[in-house]
């Protein structure tokens, strides 16, 4: 006889639930779709065999009193399963055994399938500019999604009707049939065609929705931005996205934020840079520059001797911190400006400041080197 317990690798005090898990991880080792070894296929149709009756309480009565129910008769149809594998849900692949045993309802089956499920996510990019992502704002939307229907409330009737079980499956929301393979027979379990899995028809659907339990409606709402989100950064709305089917709890609104360019400002982080135009001559002598900032005008004092590409920072006039409190600093560049045309005049009075300068050939100072000393005109 054969010693079904010891298959499984189950003591024979062991619970329906032991022998359960038992064949879960053999199965899950040992089936043809997983392990192709013609050893592994036979050890899988003996670890089936065993769950088949160790799993039914009767057969299992057979097998604690000495007895073998598959040769005494019990397994019918030539098989040496019997008739299939204790009437779960099996079919050929591992994905279906899985289903049988973890769906809903256990090894018999998955069960009617609910008519709800959650609604999905929405995305909406918005440009803002730079100012409005500094210090934040407050914009209205206009957005497309699936809403709720009116009429029906997510119910997918008519008014004053209600859904009816579905014939084809008895409400089961799947049917079953027995077909043979490699194995033996086996059962295999779909989802009913009529029903869609739900266990339920609607003889009557809403005329506004078509059963659905959602329409497509416009509406606005608000969206707060906050001062200091980047470019790309997404501000999730919970529950502003897709009604689910069947009046199925919403799916939540994503708002992209894309930051314009500035004409003036670049940012980079909570940093801003931007560049200013200094002629020579106010570098040489040092002058008052206006910079107009997203906070307002501020008065830049331009040192004598200014170099170019010098930087001037204003402190906490950048980007405030979105997690934290405190700003970034603002980093005005000097753009030093050389003249490129002169008038007689104008040429005239540099070459005699260069002259009071010892500077007309910087080569002859012996304090310029390398080949931009040596250069002559």
């Amino acid at each position: 006889m054969a010693d079904y317990y010891g298959t499984l690798g189950v003591a024979q005090s062991a619970t329906d639930d032991e022998i359960k898990k038992a064949y879960r991880k053999l199965a899950r080792q040992l089936h043809p779709d997983v392990n192709p070894d013609p050893a592994a296929q036979e050890r899988f149709k003996a670890v089936t065999a065993a769950y088949e009756v160790l799993s039914d309480p009767q057969k299992r009565q057979v097998v604690d009193l000495g007895g073998d129910p598959l040769s005494s008769g019990q397994g019918a149809g030539g098989s040496p399963f019997g008739q299939g594998f204790g009437g779960g849900a099996f079919t050929g692949g591992l994905g279906d055994i899985m289903d049988a045993f973890f769906g809903a309802g256990g090894g018999g089956g998955r069960g009617p399938r609910s008519r709800l499920r959650q609604g999905a996510d929405a995305l909406i990019r918005i440009d803002c500019d730079l100012s409005e992502t500094v210090f934040g704002t407050t914009r209205e939307l206009t957005i497309d999604t699936a809403v709720l229907c009116d009429t029906c409330t997510g119910a997918g009737t008519e008014p004053g009707t209600s859904p009816e079980v579905c014939e084809t499956c008895q409400g089961r929301g799947e049917v079953q049939a027995v077909q043979r393979s490699f194995l033996g027979q086996v059962m295999t379990s779909r989802a009913c065609a009529r029903c869609s899995g739900t266990g339920q028809v609607f003889p009557h659907p809403c005329h506004t929705c078509d059963g659905d339990g959602r329409v497509r409606a416009r509406r606005t709402l608000q969206v707060k931005i906050p001062a200091g989100i980047e470019s790309g950064m997404r501000i999730r709305l919970t529950g502003e996205g897709e009604v689910g089917p069947g009046g199925g709890p919403s799916g939540d609104l994503f708002v992209e934020v894309v930051e314009r360019e500035h004409e003036v400002f670049t940012r980079d982080g909570d940093d801003l840079h931007c560049r200013l135009p200094l002629p020579m001559t106010a570098a040489a002598l040092g002058t008052t520059l206006k910079l107009e900032t997203l906070d307002g005008q501020e008065q830049l004092d331009i040192a004598p001797g200014t170099q170019p590409d010098e930087v001037l920072t204003l402190r906490a006039r950048g980007v405030p911190h979105l997690r934290g409190t405190g700003r970034g600093d603002l980093f005005a560049h000097l753009d030093v400006q050389v003249p490129t045309r002169l008038d007689a005049r104008q040429e005239e009075l540099l070459r005699e400041l260069a002259a009071l300068r010892d500077e007309e050939r910087p080569g002859s100072t012996g304090k310029a080197s390398g080949r931009f000393g040596r250069r002559r005109r």
